[in-house]
């Protein structure tokens, strides 16, 4: 990041009240104000639940020269877009009226926050959705069909096995736009895209989950543990040590 969009950041929140008023601890989420500054993104405060693998991360995006919140949930982080304004002002506005519902959301399932769409699919009565693993090939199911995931771009998580050790998962999506279900993968935290899942009725997912979905979690499961055991021998290696 440009060492003038940080001064002009800095120069902005210096006097921001509401972040200085923030909460310590709010709806089961801890506040974290340490900045971060990365190459496009400065964080400027984040609101963590560590048991629950969830954070919501305001921050300035110098590509667009905006305020925006993030959501992590998982291994996922995507934008969320009601939030985006170019000026502070209208940006707490945003913050006010909806960072507080989004955190109680977060925290405890809301139906009402799902599309029409979504609920006309009937995932969350999926029968066979209910009956899944709680854990598979070394994952554990942290999303599941009766609680749907919002994310961006008209999609929702519907089902995610995650290793957080190794930064891995499954993931099946349902996009309202599109009416088609589909999965991704992710070996330590980069995605992974086939599409044998691809599908767009629930029993057609239903079919091509009892075929794939085992052989995908242990191929993915296979090449984070390579990938993880090739880093450490490379490690060990530029340490002069040699490999075990």
């Amino acid at each position: 990041m440009k060492d003038e969009t940080i001064e002009k950041v800095d120069a902005e929140i210096a006097d921001w009240q509401y972040m200085k008023d923030l909460p310590e601890s709010w709806h089961g989420f801890t506040l974290d104000r340490s900045k971060a500054i990365d190459k496009d993104s400065y964080d400027l405060y984040r609101y963590v639940n560590e048991e629950l693998h969830k954070s919501a991360i305001v921050y300035f995006h110098e590509e667009t020269h905006e305020y925006k919140v993030r959501l992590k949930i998982g291994l996922i982080e995507f934008c969320r877009i009601e939030f985006i304004t170019a000026k502070l002002a209208d940006f707490e506005q945003l913050l006010v009226k909806q960072f507080e519902q989004m955190l109680m959301d977060m925290m405890e399932f809301n139906p009402a926050a799902l599309s029409s769409i979504v609920r006309d699919k009937k995932i969350m009565e999926w029968e066979n959705g209910a009956k899944l693993p709680e854990t598979l090939e070394g994952f554990t199911l942290f999303i599941r069909p009766a609680q749907p995931v919002k994310i961006n771009n008209g999609s929702y998580i519907v089902i995610d096995y995650v290793d957080f050790a190794l930064e891995s998962s499954f993931t099946v999506y349902y996009n309202i736009y599109r009416d088609e279900f589909f999965a991704e993968a992710r070996i330590w935290n980069i995605p992974d895209v086939n599409y044998d899942f691809d599908s767009n009725e629930l029993p057609e997912l239903e079919e091509k989950l009892r075929q794939h979905m085992l052989p995908r979690l242990r191929e993915v499961r296979a090449r984070a543990q390579k990938e993880a055991a090739d880093h450490a021998a490379k490690a060990q290696k530029e340490e002069g040590e040699p490999p075990v």
